[in-house]
């Protein structure tokens, strides 16, 4: 038995080394891709995920048949990608529930409920597909690119599916960054005091780049009242994309990978939740919760710029225009939802 050992234990070894020498070429350039979008970011003020975007569009080559950077590529558009947004849940703490009381929580669930309903019926009248309309009332709903990649995760997948993240991730940046500029304006001209901008601002702006640039260019109050219910809407993500594997699930139209059904709660979902636990209960060091999001913002930003090299340009282009105005009519509904809410609680 132990001259079997290491002949048992070389295919395995073999396996391992085969697929780092296939995959790393492409991991590799995403993640130099990733480094020069928060490069444009740091010296130029641009959001790193639409730079990243972009890049990864412009590198839509790498991927054609042949390409050695293809395998990786594929890689860290999906794997990649569900590791980010497991370890996204070290940035939340429930402690943050009890800091703005129930009616804020209440608003911001309400919130995401309606929006998601909002977005079923527009795309239906608009004439576009379910899984369009789950991807970008979920991504406005929730936080913005982060959560349209977590959903495109779990969605069963179509020819359009890559397309459509790429479209969505574009989408929600873009109407963030003016939404960052607007929503400060729209909030002192309607006279909201810090309390109501701060609800206001973390309660309707998709990213949470642009929620801290928007309530801190108001006031440090408002930044801090901003960024925590921001906080809450991203703690709604590991929960709606349970719910939603399971809707998913039930209906039978899961996303399969060859004949293997996927596990009723996906991997990177318990890694959020065990993380936001663990970090709610204050086991999680400040370092190690810091070095988490790090890994995590840079794992978010590699796996945006895969899906960009996997993105025909030309195929964003022709997006028809009912869905640029599904997710701009979204946008706006949980402007005027959140605002309506807020200035009824204050």
């Amino acid at each position: 038995m132990a001259m079997r050992s290491p002949g048992l234990t070389l295919p395995r070894r073999g396996a391992l080394a085969s697929a780092v020498r296939s995959h790393w070429p492409g991991v590799l350039v995403c993640g130099l891709a990733a480094l020069a979008a928060q490069f444009l970011s740091d010296h130029y003020g641009a959001p790193a995920m639409l730079m990243a975007l972009l890049i990864g569009l412009s590198l839509h080559f790498l991927v054609e048949e042949g390409e050695r950077c293809a395998a990786g590529i594929s890689v860290s558009a999906r794997t990649v990608l569900r590791i980010g947004v497991g370890l996204l849940g070290a940035r939340i703490s429930f402690e943050v529930f009890a800091e703005l009381g129930p009616g804020v929580i209440a608003l911001v669930v309400a919130a995401l409920a309606a929006t998601m309903a909002f977005g079923w019926l527009a795309a239906r009248m608009l004439g576009r597909g379910w899984r369009l309309a789950i991807l970008t009332a979920g991504s406005v709903a929730i936080c913005g690119a982060s959560a349209a990649m977590a959903i495109a995760a779990v969605l069963p997948k179509n020819p359009l599916s890559e397309r459509n993240l790429s479209f969505t991730v574009f989408s929600v940046t873009l109407l963030s960054t003016l939404a960052m500029i607007l929503y400060p304006i729209l909030a002192q001209a309607l006279g909201l005091g810090e309390l109501a901008s701060g609800v206001f601002l973390g309660g309707t702006i998709h990213d949470v780049a642009q929620v801290v640039g928007a309530g801190f260019s108001v006031s440090d109050a408002v930044g801090e009242t901003a960024t925590t219910v921001k906080l809450i809407r991203v703690s709604m993500l590991a929960p709606f994309v349970l719910i939603l594997t399971l809707a998913l699930r039930r209906a039978g139209v899961e996303d399969r990978h060859g004949s293997a059904r996927p596990p009723a709660v996906p991997g990177f979902v318990l890694c959020f939740l065990a993380l936001a636990m663990v970090n709610s209960l204050g086991w999680l060091p400040e370092a190690l919760r810091s070095l988490l999001w790090a890994a995590s913002k840079w794992a978010m930003l590699t796996a945006i710029a895969a899906v960009g090299m996997k993105t025909e340009l030309k195929r964003i282009l022709e997006v028809p225009r009912q869905s640029v105005v599904l997710i701009v009519l979204e946008t706006v509904f949980i402007a005027m939802f959140v605002l309506g809410g807020t200035l009824l609680l204050t």
